[in-house]
């Protein structure tokens, strides 16, 4: 009895001991969780709480009067005349307005200095189109300066340094209070592209740029990608050198993303003389980048058909190619569509190879086609978190908001499709 009450005490101490260890092995797992939350958590509280001030502009409305005296402009459509114009006196005018005890000349220096400095090529561009409304008063609206819009959103926010003068804030306080100068939603940032002033920079030519290599490496990717896994787990015979691919593919999979750069660098633009900064080099290099995650997957979504799909094919008669092309590939799709959006996202936040190859400059025109020159989304955040101007960290959290929406609604998407359209067997 007591060696069968031994071994019972035994077996419980070695039970309580083997529950403990699952306890905290639960424990480490969801301390782990609540950390990534936790990390998640803290990441996208303060890109939100930088970047949301980035979707807001702020703008004064003034009454102009298009004096051509004071413009030194006889003639809006003659094109010396407009080439010489000061389009910036109507400006200093309509403020001086609001504050007529503003009558030196460096107080009136100051005073310009609210409104940004394409307001005055808002004018030209307005008496360029209608010539006709010189000598009349217009209602306009301008964009203010990125001093004065920081001012006006980060006022209360000891984190922002304001670089207007007390003057200057006492100025842009009363415009305020008059409703001249007022916020709303920025419609600059999605219908613009880069600036060298914050105010007017927005996000439109990156967005296109990007859609434009996306295309690309779409076109490019997928359709050789799809092929190389189908004649690798369908036709290729099994010896030294099929081993040898496979396993260099594997191996292409890790390789930094910064060595496909110095390839296109070599390659694309060293040998083949595609120019730098176009939509097409983009693709090209990311399509090389994206190609061993789209095989990986493709093989797998290949090998996840029964083989009694291919037996059934072949027993009614069809050739090895029937097989492949009206039941294998048919079947596999979803899981090569699956593989293929996460590939996608990750190029799409890709910015090492594409720094290397050009696509960092910096780019005022939207991008019209393949061969124009363009940046892309994560190159813009780059640029706008390097710049030293407060204004560019709004913007470039904004981006940053942009860019997690498109990847996590293409992440979504592959989910989606994959619960869709798969099959269990």
């Amino acid at each position: 009895m007591t060696d069968q009450r031994s071994q019972a005490e035994i077996v419980r101490q070695s039970l309580k001991r083997r529950y403990r260890k699952e306890r905290r092995f639960r424990l480490y797992g969801m301390t782990a969780i609540a950390i990534a939350l936790l990390s998640l958590v803290v990441l996208f509280t303060d890109i939100i709480g930088k970047g949301y001030t980035g979707f807001i502009k702020t703008t004064m409305t003034l009454e102009v009067v298009l004096d051509g005296e004071q413009m030194y402009l006889d003639d809006a459509s003659d094109k010396d005349q407009m080439s010489m114009a000061d389009f910036q006196a109507p400006i200093i005018t309509a403020l001086q307005k609001h504050f007529p005890e503003v009558e030196e000349r460096k107080d009136l220096r100051e005073l310009s200095r609210l409104a940004g400095s394409y307001a005055s090529n808002q004018i030209k561009d307005l008496l360029a189109r209608q010539p006709e409304l010189l000598g009349t008063t217009q209602t306009m609206e301008f964009l203010v300066h990125d001093t004065v819009s920081v001012y006006v959103k980060h006022a209360d926010n000891p984190a922002y340094s304001i670089r207007l003068s007390e003057q200057q804030q006492r100025w842009v306080d009363e415009l305020v209070e008059k409703g001249v100068v007022d916020t709303g939603f920025n419609d600059v940032f999605f219908s613009r592209g880069d600036s060298r002033e914050p105010s007017n920079a927005g996000i439109l030519g990156a967005i296109v740029g990007s859609l434009l290599t996306m295309v690309v490496t779409l076109v490019i990717a997928f359709p050789v990608g799809v092929a190389a896994a189908v004649y690798l787990e369908e036709f290729a015979p099994q010896n030294k050198f099929t081993d040898f691919i496979e396993v260099n593919i594997n191996n292409l999979a890790a390789v930094p993303s910064i060595i496909f750069g110095l390839l296109g660098l070599a390659v694309f633009i060293g040998v083949f003389g595609l120019p730098r900064s176009v939509p097409v080099l983009g693709g090209l290099v990311l399509a090389l980048m994206t190609l061993p995650t789209i095989i990986i997957s493709s093989r797998a979504a290949i090998k996840s058909v029964p083989p009694s799909i291919r037996e059934a094919a072949e027993g009614i008669g069809a050739s090895k190619m029937q097989v492949v092309l009206h039941h294998v590939v048919p079947l596999a799709m979803p899981g090569m569509m699956t593989g293929s959006i996460i590939g996608m996202a990750q190029a799409l936040g890709e910015t090492a190879p594409l720094l290397l190859i050009g696509m960092v400059a910096f780019i005022v025109e939207i991008p019209d086609g393949f061969f124009s020159s363009a940046t892309v989304l994560p190159v813009q955040i780059y640029l706008w978190a390097s710049s030293a101007e407060q204004g560019f960290v709004e913007l470039a959290s904004a981006g940053i908001m942009i860019l997690l929406t498109f990847m996590i609604t293409m992440n979504a998407l592959a989910i989606w499709l994959r619960k869709r359209l798969e099959r269990r067997w």
